[in-house]
């Protein structure tokens, strides 16, 4: 048998697409909504189509009492896991009953301390609108991140830079920032989303090793890349997922953590990322890795969520 791996990190992990299977169903039946297949990722689908398969699950998620229990779910999905240290994000001004403020209280409800919550802005929406995430971070310890996820289209009004306010609030009151930045797009993407908006970690990056510039200014500057396999590969920007560059990475002293992005959608989970990029616990890559994530955390606060209920205080380790 494989070993029971305990003490992972995982920090890139959506909540409307990380649901189980049953729960999302039930929650559509209990919603009015028709049957659906299990929303699944196919390899080489393409981005925009990805992101049309969260409609299915965010149908399912316009109550609190279904937020709550889909965070719960997560929480304990993680431990099944052997996850330590979670971080989930979710993007509030989707759930459209309530206030922003009080979708956030469902998920911190759910989580009960047992992850950090990260908000998300989406490409394209109005500067305000993240400004007004930050604002409802400010005093809810359990929000350790602010994130910028999706991607930019040709017909959005406002593009990357005009963030730079909300994430400069951001790491004023303490929240990590992390940006969806050179998924398949150009990595000087990856360099603004840094130089301009002071991120700390970057979501997928995996254009980074074609601007020497970009490789440079995340050493330097110590930023986290959260290296989500799977998911880049059913987006069609791998051929598989052992075909990631993350040992490249590694190679020119880039962190990194790996992360699942979306266990539904991918029908994964952390133990199986790893496997698939072929990180072995006691090895070196494996620990590079692990320190990676565990240099990514982003905190609020005397003690690190744990998925366990405690504080994170070790390595991870296989059992």
């Amino acid at each position: 048998m494989p070993p029971v791996l305990t003490g992972l990190t995982e920090l890139h992990r959506h909540l409307d697409g990380s649901l189980r299977p049953d729960t999302l169903h039930q929650l559509r039946a209990a919603a009015g909504f028709p049957p659906v297949s299990t929303p699944r990722f196919r390899p080489g689908m393409g981005l925009t189509a990805a992101l049309q398969c969260f409609t299915h699950t965010l149908e399912a998620l316009q109550t609190p009492a279904a937020l709550r229990r889909v965070a719960a779910e997560c929480c304990e999905d993680a431990i099944a896991e052997g996850i330590g240290h979670l971080e989930l994000r979710f993007a509030p001004q989707l759930h459209t009953f309530g206030a922003v403020g009080d979708v956030v209280d469902c998920v911190l409800e759910g989580v009960a301390g047992r992850a950090g919550i990260i908000l998300c802005g989406l490409y394209g929406e109005s500067p305000a609108l993240l400004e007004a995430l930050v604002e409802a971070a400010r005093d809810r310890s359990g929000v350790v991140g602010l994130d910028l996820a999706g991607g930019p289209l040709p017909d959005h009004r406002y593009g990357l830079v005009d963030y730079a306010a909300a994430y400069t609030e951001a790491g004023r009151i303490g929240l990590g920032r992390t940006v969806h930045a050179g998924e398949g797009r150009p990595p000087n993407e990856i360099v603004q989303a840094v130089e301009v908006l002071g991120a700390d970690r970057i979501g997928h990056g995996l254009t980074v090793l074609d601007s020497e510039r970009a490789v440079a200014l995340l050493v330097e500057r110590g930023v986290v890349i959260e290296a989500c396999p799977t998911s880049n590969w059913h987006v069609g920007l791998l051929d598989a997922p052992d075909e990631h560059p993350l040992a490249r990475w590694l190679e020119v002293g880039l962190s990194v953590a790996v992360c699942t992005d979306n266990t539904l959608m991918s029908a994964v989970d952390l133990p199986v990322e790893l496997a698939r990029i072929g990180a072995e616990p006691g090895t070196e890559p494996w620990d590079r890795l692990q320190a990676g994530a565990r240099r990514g955390w982003f905190l609020r606060g005397p003690a690190r969520p744990r998925a366990s209920g405690g504080v994170e205080d070790g390595l991870p380790t296989a059992q």
